[in-house]
């Protein structure tokens, strides 16, 4: 079985270990396999974060 690290390749919508594709189609390293099921889930709620907090920036709030 192989071990990680593991990496979420965005050509494919999978979740490959180190010899998976190229660098440019991936997401992590990640620890475990579970947490690179869930790199998009992380990454959308990142970006809404970061957006509230430009929108903040923004309005002087």
């Amino acid at each position: 079985m192989a071990q990680g690290p593991w990496f979420y390749c965005l050509k494919h919508h999978t979740v490959e270990d180190r010899d998976g594709c190229a660098e440019r189609h991936r997401l992590g390293p990640y620890e475990t396999r579970e947490e690179a099921e869930h790199a998009l889930q992380g990454v959308a709620e990142r970006n809404e974060q970061l957006d509230a907090e430009d929108r903040a920036w923004r309005d002087g709030d």
